[in-house]
């Protein structure tokens, strides 16, 4: 017979929820004293690293367009731009480069500066046409 109280025992039923809601009384909440928030450590600032700028590809140079008709007008820049720097460097010699080269076509070399002005004048454009 022993055996048969414990199914007894353990066949109690538990009691529902409906029940067990009812039992338990209701519960005021806690009030709890405010207290101020935390204050949130500094956050440790890092150094910005430097990026590089993103590289562009290089840019290809733009052919030069060579206008040749009258003349180059690079090599006419060119030429203008040396004739004025010699100008402004040798502006107190020239006379005297003037006077060695009159003493030059009348010494024994004039010949043969004469015939070198001559041979050059043929080459002019002012003859070609």
């Amino acid at each position: 017979m022993a055996a048969k109280k414990k199914k007894k025992a353990s066949k109690k039923k538990s009691p529902s929820r409906a029940a067990k809601a009812k039992k338990t009384p209701a519960r005021k909440a806690k009030k709890t004293a405010k207290k101020p928030a935390k204050k949130a450590k500094p956050a440790k600032t890092k150094k910005a690293v430097k990026k590089s700028p993103a590289r562009k590809p290089a840019k290809k140079a733009a052919k030069k367009k060579q206008i040749v008709g009258e003349g180059d007008y690079q090599a006419s820049r060119t030429f203008l731009k040396d004739q004025s720097s010699f100008v402004k460097k040798n502006k107190s010699s020239i006379p005297a480069m003037g006077r060695e080269a009159s003493r030059a076509l009348e010494g024994p070399e004039g010949d043969a500066l004469r015939q070198a002005e001559t041979e050059a004048a043929s080459h002019s454009r002012e003859n070609l046409t």
